[in-house]
């Protein structure tokens, strides 16, 4: 359950890619920009258990607003870490949600039909 949005989002991007064709570079960025996550969350629990200087919440927001929320989320339940503070949660959701009307925007035809719909409305 705790992977479920992970799972959900793969079988999505399936979906998407065989209705409209995604360029690979984009899973690659989605699966690098995981794995670097991954990466820095597992810096971070060491230094807090280190009592080091810890990585900033911004700097793993972003991380997963640019598409690593996958590899956030899996650090998250391996690592346990970053699961209790309620407004980091708040705000990591919110940047997977921000991040999936991104990716939905611009890998669908929404983004041509905004395209449209504003070019029609300027002229």
């Amino acid at each position: 359950m705790r992977y479920l949005p992970v799972l959900l989002f793969v079988i999505g991007y399936l979906v998407v890619t065989a209705l409209w064709p995604i360029p690979l570079w984009v899973a690659g960025l989605y699966l690098v920009a995981s794995i670097v996550c991954f990466v820095v969350y597992a810096v971070d629990k060491s230094a807090a258990r280190g009592d080091r200087r810890r990585v900033p919440e911004k700097t793993l927001l972003g991380l997963g607003l640019i598409g690593g929320w996958p590899g956030a989320i899996v650090a998250q339940q391996t690592l346990r870490h970053k699961t209790q503070k309620v407004s980091f949660r708040r705000a990591f959701w919110a940047t997977v949600v921000v991040n999936l009307v991104v990716f939905a925007v611009f890998a669908t035809p929404v983004f041509s039909v905004l395209v449209d719909w504003i070019t029609r409305s300027l002229s």
